[in-house]
């Protein structure tokens, strides 16, 4: 399969497009103007505690019925599954039939979890993952066709696009609430991509630091650039920004949307950049 799969059904063609990251630890929800790419409506859900599935449904079936701006159809609906049950293979590797042997070794899964990967052909990587299947079968019985994606692809893809003639070596952070993504690249190249896991502004620099001195980058030198749920106010920008000396957010490199008047511009990459 590659980035262009689809559950297919009737289209209603509208001139608004849906997108909605799923984690354990909160929801996003993204209406854009397909004409021309304003954002009309951005909601964030975020969870006291690190919730199931089925609960995450729930919290998505009430935020849609109390929204009025997503009960209507949309021309593209698109689910984002941003989780830690994720693993990289190279394309050559790949089996489809032994999807779930690439997963076991680092993530927990069971024996009755549907398994979907992503294929980054101009990468030569595919990323092996565990979507929710009762929300996919949620979205497709309310909107129909749908596309479905792990965030870790998005990111891959968008952040390698521009960065495919640059030879210096750069750091992107995608921040979440307890968690964060690391993409390195160098030279053109994915050199590493992990996902992990803090408490503390203390335990996210530690992870940042110890991923540039295993690679030999300069944090005096190297450049940082954060996206995802991250503000220049927060404590992990001030830590980040106490150690690394240049560092900067994707939203002054990548945006391609505009905001409405009754929208707050945002920090959330892999959604802005998944349309």
């Amino acid at each position: 399969m590659t980035l262009e799969r689809s559950i297919n059904n009737d289209t209603i063609n509208t001139n608004k497009s849906l997108s909605v990251q799923i984690s354990l630890t909160g929801l996003s929800f993204l209406v854009t103007s397909s004409d021309n790419r304003e954002v009309l409506f951005f909601s964030e859900e975020k969870f006291d505690n690190t919730t199931t599935p089925e609960e995450i449904l729930t919290v998505i079936d009430s935020v849609i019925k109390s929204n009025e701006g997503l009960q209507h159809s949309f021309n593209q609906v698109t689910l984002l599954y941003a989780t830690n049950l994720y693993t990289l293979v190279p394309v050559s590797l790949f089996d489809e039939k032994k999807a779930s042997e690439y997963l076991k070794f680092n993530s927990k899964i069971l024996a009755n979890d549907f398994i979907s990967h992503d294929t980054l052909k101009n990468q030569d990587l595919v990323v092996v993952y565990v979507p929710y299947i009762n929300i996919n079968n949620y979205f497709f019985e309310k909107y129909g066709s749908f596309q479905y994606y792990h965030t870790t692809s998005i990111l891959i893809r968008t952040i390698m696009n521009a960065e495919k003639f640059s030879n210096e070596a750069k750091v992107y952070l995608h921040v979440q609430t307890e968690s964060f993504d690391c993409l390195i690249v160098k030279e053109g190249k994915l050199i590493l991509c992990n996902t992990f896991s803090y408490r503390t502004p203390e335990d996210f620099i530690y992870y940042l630091l110890f991923c540039m001195e295993q690679l030999k980058l300069n944090p005096e030198s190297t450049e940082v650039v954060l996206s995802g749920d991250i503000k220049k106010e927060s404590e992990i920008y001030t830590i980040v920004y106490k150690y690394v000396r240049h560092v900067s957010f994707t939203s002054e490199k990548f945006s391609k949307l505009s905001f409405s008047e009754n929208t707050e511009p945002h920090q959330h990459f892999v959604l802005k950049n998944s349309l």
